[in-house]
């Protein structure tokens, strides 16, 4: 939902004159869009803003918006003064207005909303994969977890028109988009707002309907309002990838209850064999939160017990963040950072062998891997190129065409290949003897035209945009991390 947000951010400036950053430029305008899902993107918040006080030149102007504005508001200014514009989740839309006020005005603009003024997938964006599109299908959240800000902060749930969802996604795919991930705080509660308790596998029906569109998939679907007909629309429709994120958040029925969970361990299994059931060899990830206040030995355990019975392909595991305002930060038996911190390195090294044991099988695997771009930090040194597999695994593989062959058009981002898997670890994959086949794309096109023709608005100003924190004599970059947690 941030990177989301982000890109209509960008988009929304370069629609308003603005021109990105270019590498070494002191930058014209920083936008931090934040999360307050854990403390430390707080932490990391305010540190960096600290370190852009002595640095902030003439002219420069500094927005901050996101859930941790939303939360903040005026203590941000409070906190650092030089910041220009401080927007919510609800009003990202204002961004432009707001950056011209501040600076006739020559004072600080703070405007939070408390309801959703405009869905963000309306806005103009700037994507930054040529082959990838996030696209929310509805936004906020109906259920009251004790240990999560992210309803007070991004509201009840609204839910888009399904005619809008998907008149966006052919028109994502007439920009060149191969893929499209469906967004909603709880993605599997699609409908509420129009009464249609099976609207959501109906959209992903319709989804296989629009030519062009390759991979479909979402994130994050809640157990409570898990249904069997999502995973047969899944399996009934050929471009919805076999990639299941389920969150899990504790294994034991006790804190489950304590988190307002409304579901329990064995319900939450069932779910994940009716999936495997159903589905060619499913991809399942969650998320796990450790330490939650009153979390005993005997919790924790049930919760390593889960996690070997589900066997997760991955998972996004947490240690419990006190959020001020949600019940659980209310509670006595907070448990200290020592015990925390010694049960989550014990499910980290768990999850880790799980994950390389199931990457395991994978190994002598054909697979076709959409190029993706930026995600192989060793691959300057290797030579390798990243893409991902359907079911949303990270392959790094060898460029180079089967022994023998020496004609070879050279893959681009966005562009298909047919690889063999040859080895596993337990967060990727390779494939090095080479690619049996390579398929160019209406996407690697678009990489390609990207390249040659850097998107620059004609007569513009000579404003930049940058999303995030240049390189400013060390300071360090302050990135928000997607809930994860609803």
């Amino acid at each position: 939902m941030n990177v989301h947000d982000s890109e209509r951010i960008a988009g929304m400036l370069e629609a308003s004159g603005y021109t990105p950053a270019q590498p070494g430029t002191p930058p014209d305008l920083l936008v931090f869009n934040t999360c307050a899902v854990r403390e430390n993107a707080d932490n990391k918040l305010y540190r960096s803003l600290r370190g852009l006080r002595d640095h902030k030149h003439d002219g420069m102007q500094i927005a901050v918006g996101g859930c941790l504005a939303q939360k903040d508001r005026g203590t941000i200014i409070k906190r650092a003064p030089w910041v220009d514009v401080v927007f919510g989740t609800h009003n990202i839309a204002a961004l432009p207005t707001l950056l011209r006020r501040a600076q006739v005005a020559k004072t600080a603009q703070i405007e939070i909303r408390e309801a959703l003024e405009t869905f963000p997938s309306t806005l103009p964006t700037h994507r930054e994969s040529p082959y990838a599109a996030w696209i929310a299908i509805s936004v906020g959240c109906n259920n009251t977890c004790t240990f999560c800000i992210v309803p007070s902060l991004r509201g009840k749930e609204t839910d888009r028109r399904p005619g809008d969802i998907l008149a966006e996604a052919r028109a994502m795919v007439d920009d060149g988009a191969l893929e499209i991930t469906l967004l909603g705080q709880n993605v599997n509660a699609y409908g509420v707002g129009f009464g249609d308790r099976q609207a959501f596998s109906k959209l992903l029906r319709a989804c296989g309907d629009i030519d062009g569109l390759e991979r479909v998939r979402f994130t994050s679907p809640h157990p409570a309002e898990f249904t069997d007909d999502v995973i047969t629309a899944m399996a009934d429709t050929p471009n919805v990838m076999p990639q299941l994120h389920m969150p899990l958040q504790s294994g034991s029925d006790r804190v489950l209850r304590a988190m307002r969970r409304s579901y329990r361990r064995d319900r939450y299994l069932k779910i994940l064999q009716y999936a495997r059931d159903v589905l060619p060899d499913p991809a399942i990830t969650t998320d796990v939160i450790v330490g939650f206040p009153g979390e005993t030995e005997a919790d924790f355990q049930d919760t390593l017990d889960l996690v070997r019975q589900a066997r997760f392909a991955g998972a996004y595991m947490f240690q419990y963040s006190k959020r001020p305002g949600t019940p659980a930060a209310e509670l006595d038996d907070q448990l200290p950072k020592d015990v925390v911190q010694e049960r989550f390195d014990r499910l980290v090294a768990l999850q880790d062998q799980i994950s390389l044991q199931e990457n395991q099988r994978q190994v002598g695997r054909t697979l076709e891997l959409i190029i993706a771009d930026g995600q192989g930090r060793k691959n300057g040194s290797t030579g390798r190129l990243s893409g991902r597999a359907p079911d949303g695994r990270l392959v790094h593989f060898t460029p180079s065409p089967p022994s023998g062959e020496t004609r070879h058009a050279t893959p681009r981002p966005g562009d298909a290949v047919t690889a063999t898997i040859t080895h596993a670890a337990p967060h990727h994959l390779l494939a090095d003897d080479g690619i049996l086949h390579l398929r160019r794309t209406n996407a690697g096109d678009t990489w390609e035209r990207r390249q040659a023709h850097p998107p620059t608005p004609a007569g513009t100003p000579p404003n930049v945009t940058m999303l995030g924190m240049p390189g400013i004599r060390g300071v360090r970059p302050a990135t928000g991390h997607g809930c994860g947690t609803c």
